[in-house]
This record gives C-alpha cells, structure tokens and sequence, in this order.
C-alpha cells in the first residue's frame, strides 16, 4: 500500500462507456480512489452502492469518486446500469493501476492461498498526493467513513 504524503500514480484506463481517464483530469478536486475485487458480489455491490446513495455530498466537498477493479468495461456497465452508480468505474484488466498502487496481493479464503485485489481506498489531494490510504476497509462502512473524512478536512 502506498502511503499519505506519496505521489499518486498517474493511471489512462477505460471507465464503463469506454471512455479513458487519467488522474490528471481531476487536478483541482479530492479523488477518492477505491480498488475493490469484483463487480456484483455482496461487498463489492454495497461499497459501490454506498457511494453511489452519497455522491451529491461528494461533490459538494470537491470530490470524485473512482472505483477500479480488474472487471471489462462491459462488465463495469452491467454493474453501473443494475445499480444506477453515478460515478466512474474503471476497467483495469492488466493490473496495471491495480499493481501501482500496490492492491494486488495474496489473499487466504477458507485456508486457500491466491492472487487478488484487496479492497483499498485512497483519497488523493487536489494536486495529486495521496493524503490517505487504508487496506482494512469494510464494504459496507468506507463511502460513509470517507465522507467524514473529507468533512473533517474542509
């Protein structure tokens, strides 16, 4: 995991339209940044959901939400159409943004050893320095941890 006061790396891939997008873009706003390991499972769907439900206030702080995960873009707009999810998904199916911020990992699932996404949240500043970073995120609680987060900061 990368840590606070870091650079973020930059990253170019296709959200669920197709349409590609670099961290450079959001310069001048708050980039919540989560990694999460595979579109319509349990966790996955009420992590997403719960950003989705709070992407009003997000915008009210100056801030943007980006989920990526290892998912094809079509898969990304299935999950984005059956929740009506309001922000950019990202596809990343050569783990490359993945691997640069440092999320894939061994995993242990009912003692079996594998490769994976962990679930990971950045919030990266508007100059593009990673400000937090948590890999003990909870599905259901991190878009509501993150917006305190960014209330605080204000």
């Amino acid at each position: 995991m990368l840590v606070p006061g870091a650079k973020a790396p930059e990253f170019s891939l296709p959200d669920q339209n197709g349409t590609i997008h670099t961290l450079r873009e959001f310069r001048g706003r708050r980039v919540i940044l989560y990694f999460y390991p595979k579109d319509n499972t349990p966790g996955c769907t009420k992590q997403a959901c719960g950003f989705g439900e709070r992407y009003p206030q997000f915008e009210n702080l100056n801030a943007v939400v980006v989920g990526v995960s290892r998912d094809s873009v079509k898969s990304h707009k299935n999950f984005e159409t059956k929740y009506g999810l309001p922000f950019i998904l990202l596809s990343d199916t050569e783990r490359t943004c993945i691997e640069a911020y440092d999320v894939w990992k061994e995993k242990k699932n009912c003692g079996k050893v594998s490769m994976g996404v962990v679930r990971t949240t950045y919030l990266i500043d508007e100059e593009g320095v990673i400000i937090y970073a948590s890999d003990k995120v909870k599905a259901d609680q991190n878009p509501e941890e993150m917006l305190e987060l960014l209330k605080n900061q204000c």
